[in-house]
């Protein structure tokens, strides 16, 4: 019995199903710690500009970072809405992500996603992993890693 149920596992995967504008965006559930809401975020000069600073999460200093400037979308417009996820790579690191908003948890069959293709023209593919089918709707699954660390525009692949 123990089998099917590891085989099971294995087949689908688990995403937090994210708003940032109208498009729905995937983040595998394996690298999310925690969502907050939105809160006082402390600036830090010289940072790039899609990473908004830091905040105090029950003593730790998580970066948090702002997905619509890293897509280079139009600026937040903080909601009630509005979820910082925070993220975790490394077992001493974790970052934070500005969402729109946070709709569900999607289980997805790897039948049911398609590989992305790179597309030089549009700078959120390179952060694109595949598109989930999910119901009547598609959803963008981010490469976490490729979305958190910052290449330099000679390793970037064309």
């Amino acid at each position: 019995m123990e089998n099917i149920n590891s085989t099971q596992e294995l087949q689908s995967k688990q995403y937090i199903c994210v708003k940032i504008g109208t498009e729905q965006y995937g983040i595998d559930i394996q690298y999310v710690e925690n969502i907050v809401r939105m809160q006082k975020i402390t600036r830090v000069p010289k940072a790039q500009t899609y990473f908004k600073g830091v905040i105090n999460l029950r003593g730790e200093i998580v970066p948090v970072m702002s997905l619509r400037l890293k897509f280079n979308l139009e600026p937040d417009e903080y909601t009630n809405t509005t979820r910082i996820i925070i993220l975790k790579l490394e077992p001493q690191a974790s970052v934070g992500l500005i969402v729109d908003e946070v709709k569900e948890v999607v289980d997805l069959d790897p039948s049911c996603i398609d590989k992305a293709t790179y597309n030089a023209n549009d700078d959120k593919s390179q952060f694109i992993s595949g598109v989930g089918k999910h119901e009547d709707g598609l959803i963008s699954l981010l490469n976490v890693a490729d979305v958190i660390i910052e290449k330099d525009k000679d390793n970037e692949v064309k």
